[in-house]
């Protein structure tokens, strides 16, 4: 089973080994068929603290780590 990956933006890195991301996405309007955006926020296990405030990061979804933590930071792209 492929696990899922998503680049996002991150918004907090206050907590010890944790950032919170941003995901930005575009739907559909199933009706009027206009494209919208869609935010989404994860917690994300940073074993380092490597990421800070504003960078773009890649994740990837693996086993849970805490009640809200079930992503796993896999490098900082810029």
């Amino acid at each position: 089973m492929a696990k899922k990956r998503f680049k996002g933006e991150v918004v907090s890195d206050k907590m010890d080994k944790t950032i919170v991301v941003n995901v930005e996405r575009t739907k559909m309007h199933p009706l009027y068929k206009k494209r919208y955006k869609v935010h989404k926020k994860y917690k994300v296990h940073d074993e380092n603290n490597r990421a800070k405030n504003g960078q773009k990061v890649l994740f990837q979804e693996c086993r849970p780590i805490s009640k809200g933590k079930k992503w796993r930071l896999i490098k900082v792209l810029d």
